[in-house]
């Protein structure tokens, strides 16, 4: 249990780390979903709290969507034993998401944009800054394929945001993390895991063909998973076609090749280009992830 948990600790204080997510003073709301993925960051965060050189509060925050045969209880059980305060909030989501939702479209959206909105109005009652979230390396991933293959888009998700209107931060810890040593995890210290009636009565999803589609690559490419992460943290823009985030300069064209095209010498062209990006990459500061022990300090 100690290797996966130090890896799991290792992973998130990196994150936090080389994303500033946490600050001197920050009262962080930990959405507690009572899945394996929330458990697990309330429970490295708070073992985090304990050994950071500077102080900030936790508040868990447990949201009761009255789902058809819900029971709280050993959640609530779990809480109070671990000690961090918590609240949970009830509120008929339920109904709202069954009843909005057209017939074999996804739950999730509707259920999303309630739950947050629950949730950013509790941040707001207990003053609480920042809302930390529990979603990890592979919905990051599944999420990135989502965009490209339906929205036409390269988007993932982020370590961290601010709310348009400025209110909260929101952060996401576990966004390096494994999904493979959450369930290891989880499953050693036995958290009092709670079905989600909504999600778990749909099949066929965009989100689990996305997941399908990662683990037939990974029989193929065993670390597949881990190649697309670092792809998210090395992005080339000049690479790209959106004009929008291109940030190479155009070339000037040398004095000697007055009157052609530096499209008519595509291998002048290219090395002009990579020249640039070179030169602009080596201008950049480092984006290597520092190494922060699970032991050590949040940055």
């Amino acid at each position: 249990m100690f290797a996966v948990r130090k890896r799991l600790a290792r992973a998130m204080t990196r994150t936090i780390a080389t994303h500033h997510l946490v600050r001197p003073g920050d009262h962080v709301m930990v959405a507690v979903s009572g899945g394996k993925d929330s458990y697990t960051l309330l429970d490295l965060l708070a073992e985090a709290q304990r050994r950071a050189p500077f102080r900030f509060e936790l508040t868990a925050v447990h949201l009761d969507q009255v789902q058809p045969g819900y029971d709280g209880g050993p959640l609530r059980a779990w809480l109070e034993a671990f000690g961090t305060p918590f609240e949970i909030v009830q509120r008929d989501t339920y109904s709202t998401v069954k009843r909005v939702t057209p017939e074999g479209k996804s739950f999730c959206a509707a259920c999303s944009r309630l739950r947050r909105g629950v949730l950013y109005a509790t941040a707001e009652r207990l003053g609480c800054s920042v809302i930390a979230l529990g979603h990890h390396r592979d919905d990051a991933l599944e999420t990135l394929l989502l965009n490209l293959f339906y929205a036409g888009k390269l988007q993932a998700m982020p370590a961290g945001y601010t709310t348009d209107d400025g209110r909260f931060r929101v952060i996401r810890p576990l966004v390096e993390c494994a999904e493979a040593d959450i369930v290891e995890h989880a499953a050693e210290r036995a958290y009092p895991i709670l079905p989600c009636n909504l999600c778990g009565s749909q099949d066929g999803l965009r989100r689990e063909r996305m997941g399908a589609l990662l683990r037939e690559l990974e029989r193929e490419h065993p670390h597949v998973r881990s190649v697309m992460l670092n792809a998210l943290r090395n992005v080339k823009p000049s690479h790209l076609l959106d004009p929008t985030v291109r940030r190479m300069p155009t070339p000037p064209v040398p004095s000697s090749a007055a009157g052609r095209s530096e499209s008519d010498d595509p291998d002048r062209s290219n090395s002009g280009s990579d020249r640039a990006a070179s030169s602009e990459a080596s201008a950049r500061p480092s984006r290597r992830l520092p190494i922060v022990d699970a032991d050590g300090a949040l940055g």
